[in-house]
Parts: C-alpha cells; sequence; structure tokens
C-alpha cells in the first residue's frame, strides 16, 4: 500500500527548494523509478498544485504517495522546456505520464528551389533551410494523390540530380506530358524558373491568379495558331481545376491548421488529426494514447500536444474544442495560436474530427474484441495458462546460405506491434545453409536480451518439429517458464489452412480448414516470412549493388565511400561519364576512365 501522507511531506519539502522558473520537474519513487515528468512556466508554482491531495484524481494520489525525491531542470524558455520534457519522457516512459505510441514523421512535398532546375518530389526526414516544403500529408497516398496532379499541372522534374544530370534524352515524364525534360533543354531556364514559381505559388494558396494567367497564356496560343502549346496550357488548367474542385468550403480559407478532436468510448481515447494546408485537405491520423484511461480530457489533450509537435512542424493555427489549462504555456511553447472552435467553420471542422475519431474507435473495438475472440480460442486450443499478451513470430530468409537474415514480429492482443519487430543478421553458424542453427542463433540472441517487460507467452516458428526441438535444445540456458512454443509447418501439398502444430510433448495435430484461429495464425506466420524476405531482399539489393564497385582496381573504400556519396547509388555512377566522375574529391582522370570503362565494356 502506497503512503500517502509520507509522499506528501516528500513533495512539500521539495516545494520549498523549487526553482521559481520554467523548466522541467521528476518525481521519483524509492526504487529510482522515475514517476512522472512535468513541465512549467514556474515549477514552484506548478508543483505545489499537487499537494492539494483532495483535489486530484485517484491516480494522481497514487503518485504523490510513491514520491520519495524529486530533480529540476532549468531552462531558458517554455520551448526548451517542452523539448527537454518530450526527451526524458521517451527515455523513461514514467508509468503516470501519458504516453503517444506512434511517433512517426509525415511525408511532405519539396522543391529544392535554389537549384538551376529545381525538382518537385517526396520527402520525409529533418528539414533543410534552402528547400521548400509542403505539408504534411497524413499518408504516402495522400502526397502521391497531390504530386500527380501537380506534375500534370506544373511539368516539373521529379527525378534525382544524379539522373537528371545524366540524361541524353527525355524519359517517359516528358512523353505522358508530366515533365517539361529541362535535362535535354526542352525548356530554357528562365520559362522553368516561371514554372516554379507557379508551383510554389499554388502550394502556397494562390491557385485562381494561376488559372487566370493560364488561360490568358492559352488564349494568345491559340490566336497565334501555336496549337501544341494551347493543348499542353489546357491540360495544366484541367489539372488546376481538378483540385480545385475537390476542395471543401469550410476550409478553402484556411492556409496552415491542424483540426484536433478527442472522443472516449469504452476506456479507449482517440485523438483524430486533420492536416489543413493552402485550403486542402492533406488526409488524417488517428492516434490513441497509452496510460490515459484515468486522465481528465483537457490533460489528456495537452499532454499530446506537447509530444506530437515535439517531432512535427507546428502550423500556424492549431484548432481544438476545449479549453486548456496551459493553454498559453503551450502557445509559447510551440509558437503557434491555439484556437477553441465554438462557432462557425471551424468548430464545424473540430465536429468532422470528433466523428472520424469515433469511427477509428468503432473499427479498433472491432479488430480487438475479434482478435481476442481468435487469442480465447487459441488458448484453449494449445492448451495455455491464460490469453496470450505477446507473441513472437519467428522466420529465417536466405538464398542458399547467402545474405542469411532473421525476423522477428510482434503480435498482442492489439493486432501487430510494428515497433517491436526485430532483424537479425545471421553471422555465427558453421553452415549457413543449416536453417535449425540459423533459428537457433536468432532465439539464443533475442533471449539474451529478454527482460520481464518484453517476455512473450508464446513463441510461433516457421518449420516443423525438427525445428521446434532445435530450439528448445538451444534456450535450455533461459527460463522459460509461462512460454509456450509452436511450429507451423505446411501441410499435405503445401496448402494453406491444412498446416499441422507441433508442440513439445504433445502429438502434432491440423487445426478445422478454414477455420478464424487457422486463419489468424497463418495470418501470423505469412507476416513474419513477409518480414523475412523483404529484409533479405534489402541486404541482399545492398551487397551486391556495392560489390561491383569492390571488383574495380584502385576503388577502395574510401573512393567507393566518396562515390556513393556524390552519385548515391550505384546505378547512378554506372551511367555518369568520365567528366562527371573526375567531380568526386579523389578521382582523377586515369581512375574515373577505369570506372567508366568497368560499366561500359
Amino acid at each position: 500500500m502506497f503512503d500517502i501522507e509520507k509522499g506528501l511531506a516528500n513533495l512539500l519539502r521539495y516545494i520549498d527548494m523549487a526553482p521559481e522558473k520554467s523548466g522541467v520537474y521528476r518525481m521519483i519513487s524509492e526504487h529510482d523509478e522515475i514517476l512522472y515528468v512535468g513541465k512549467a512556466k514556474n515549477i514552484k508554482k506548478r508543483i505545489t498544485a499537487y499537494s492539494h491531495i483532495e483535489k486530484l484524481p485517484l491516480r494522481l494520489q497514487q503518485m504523490v504517495a510513491q514520491i520519495v525525491r524529486m530533480e529540476f531542470i532549468v531552462v531558458d524558455n517554455e520551448a526548451r522546456a517542452l523539448l527537454v520534457e518530450n526527451e526524458l519522457i521517451k527515455k523513461y516512459k514514467p508509468r503516470y505520464n501519458i504516453l503517444l505510441k506512434d511517433d512517426k514523421t509525415f511525408p511532405h512535398l519539396m522543391i529544392d528551389i535554389l537549384s538551376a532546375y529545381p525538382s518537385l518530389r517526396k520527402y520525409r526526414g529533418s528539414r533543410n533551410s534552402k528547400n521548400k516544403y509542403f505539408g504534411p500529408f497524413a499518408s504516402v497516398l495522400a502526397v502521391n494523390s497531390v504530386l500527380d496532379v501537380l506534375q500534370k499541372a506544373f511539368l516539373l522534374r521529379s527525378c534525382r540530380d544524379n539522373v537528371f544530370k545524366n540524361r541524353t534524352r527525355p524519359c517517359l515524364m516528358y512523353q505522358i506530358k508530366r515533365c517539361s525534360a529541362p535535362c535535354v533543354g526542352k525548356i530554357s531556364e528562365e520559362d522553368y524558373r516561371k514554372l516554379v514559381n507557379e508551383a510554389v505559388d499554388f502550394l502556397e494558396g494562390k491557385n485562381t491568379l494561376i488559372q487566370n494567367n493560364l488561360k490568358m497564356q492559352m488564349k494568345s496560343a491559340s490566336d497565334n495558331l501555336d496549337y501544341e502549346k494551347a493543348l499542353i496550357l489546357r491540360d495544366r488548367i484541367k489539372a488546376l481545376t481538378n483540385i480545385q474542385s475537390k476542395q471543401n468550403v469550410e476550409y478553402a480559407n484556411i492556409k496552415s491548421a491542424d483540426v484536433i478532436a478527442l472522443v472516449k468510448n469504452k476506456n479507449l481515447i482517440c485523438i483524430q488529426v486533420f492536416f489543413i494546408r493552402s485550403g486542402q485537405n492533406c488526409g488524417n491520423v488517428p492516434y490513441f494514447p497509452l496510460q490515459a484511461e484515468e486522465a481528465t480530457d483537457g490533460e489528456t489533450l495537452e499532454a499530446f500536444l506537447s509530444s506530437f509537435y515535439s517531432g512535427q512542424v507546428v502550423p500556424k493555427e492549431i484548432i481544438i474544442s476545449m479549453q486548456l489549462e496551459n493553454k498559453e504555456f503551450l502557445e509559447q511553447a510551440l509558437g503557434t495560436k491555439i484556437v477553441v472552435a465554438k462557432k462557425g467553420n471551424k468548430a464545424f471542422l473540430v465536429k468532422m474530427a470528433e466523428e472520424n475519431a469515433k469511427e477509428a474507435i468503432d473499427r479498433k473495438l472491432a479488430m480487438i474484441s475479434t482478435v481476442k475472440d481468435n487469442l480465447k480460442d487459441f488458448a484453449e486450443t494449445f492448451k495455455l495458462s491464460k490469453i496470450p499478451e505477446r507473441i513472437e513470430v519467428y522466420d529465417n530468409s536466405h538464398n542458399q546460405g547467402s545474405y542469411a537474415v532473421g525476423a522477428m514480429v510482434v503480435a498482442t492482443q492489439e493486432g501487430f506491434d510494428k515497433k517491436n519487430y526485430r532483424k537479425f543478421n545471421i553471422k555465427n553458424t558453421v553452415e549457413t545453409r543449416d536453417d535449425f542453427a540459423m533459428m537457433q542463433e536468432v532465439l539464443k540472441r533475442r533471449f539474451a536480451k529478454m527482460t520481464s517487460e518484453n517476455k512473450p507467452d508464446v513463441i510461433l516458428l516457421d518449420g516443423g518439429r525438427g525445428q521446434l526441438n532445435a530450439v528448445h535444445d538451444i534456450l535450455q540456458e533461459f527460463d522459460l517458464t509461462g512460454i509456450t512454443i509452436i511450429a507451423i509447418s505446411k501441410g499435405p501439398e503445401r496448402n494453406a489452412g491444412k498446416e499441422f502444430y507441433h508442440v513439445l510433448g504433445q502429438d502434432s495435430f491440423a487445426l478445422e480448414y478454414r477455420s478464424p484461429l487457422a486463419f489468424y495464425l497463418q495470418n501470423l506466420r505469412d507476416e513474419a516470412h513477409r518480414f523475412a524476405i523483404g529484409t533479405h531482399r534489402q541486404k541482399r539489393a545492398k551487397s551486391m549493388l556495392v560489390s561491383r564497385l569492390d571488383e574495380i582496381e584502385g576503388i577502395g573504400a574510401k573512393r567507393k565511400r566518396d562515390l556513393l556519396g556524390h552519385f548515391g547509388s550505384v546505378e547512378a555512377i554506372s551511367q555518369a561519364k568520365v567528366k562527371d566522375l573526375q567531380k568526386v574529391s579523389g578521382i582523377s582522370k586515369k581512375t574515373a576512365e577505369k570506372i567508366y570503362n568497368y560499366f561500359h565494356n
């Protein structure tokens, strides 16, 4: 049991010494566990609020009861406090902090504006001040859809620089009227720059002016009997009109905003984010924060905003549906305006986000229900002591022993947990064509890093009884208590649905053909196979490409690294001319000729 009086006494002791400045505080238990990480404009004032025990929810009362000591980090401003807080939360994952499980980056459109002939292409990663970025887009599908239309409307190249510099004739994109072919001089640098400027204006929401200019140009070309140019301009106008026809009036005047709504249902919390840029909906994404069941809606949303925007570009405006206690702090920390929508178009958008959040919860509940039914059936069929919470599925992939890799996928009661997937480069096996030895190496390396937090309930192997016995033999030195190891092998004629299942001490058996449980286990095995094959192909492709450079006399590790850094790929190096190869540091004319002759003889 927790001692609330003792914890409160410890809290009060640290309140007396707390700084009255911006910063981050940590609450720590007697076992040196980080209970909670928080930020504040005034640390002393913020932690004083925790001393009013009667006003705290049960979750925070339990937290205060466990406090033994506190630590403080003073920073310059709110933005720095936000950054430090998120770094510590990601590092320690405190049990009383609301956690954002998915911290992925989103795709953008990028124009390398300072190039002589800038390209328009998809981009994901850190930003460079020399380029222009537009987005984010909620998915690759969303960014591809916009990129497709922009290529028709503005005819900008999308190829990489190394390909662009080595073209000798127009590519297919020019033939299908999605590029103006600056690579071979089909358009002047001045005219191409005009296309770039028009594309930038369009992505910044100045599309009406662009269309009017295009209409005037089309009429002029037609009057001058230049019908080919008039047709190209007509197609560009149609592409722009197609985008405008898909715009909703509700967000047509919004330049840069994220619309965020929170919905609770049956112990699930969903936060839906809509990205709106230059009057266009760039897609939406649902999030399901962890450890938020007992928190208030406002506390959950504040924690989400802090975590989400620590890794994303902040829009000019964040539109939400509820007042936040620390709204002013977040605005200063994020450098944006947070708008609580009560009426008008913005309230309509929040309502739309709420509806999407409700639908996302319904889909997740349906999925969880289906998975739990399968897991319950799984536990009964395989005589497990409990319904499994973590299943690890293993598979190997190699090409007659070469480029051997192992793969582990993880399934939970909420579906596949892709953040916990693991790849293994198989390297210590004496006979690399021995599948048993490969699986033994993978499992031994995995179990060497097993903790109580990541201990599986079930291990599913792609293989037969021999594979099962080999894995049991190698894992004898580890604690297998509570872990069931199952091997799944192909059935008669290798038909899906007729697999045999093998468990130590039991007779092998098959499940009912096309039963829900059989489909579920096939899906687990197929996901591991997909992941293993993909990992193997990446390793093989990289090795095969780089090995071509290894065959050239005089190309050592440094020159190989410099060549790949300059051109980006072996394929681009193979297409480069001698004068282009000489531009690489350390590559003389003689060496350049050697490289050129290797690829062209």
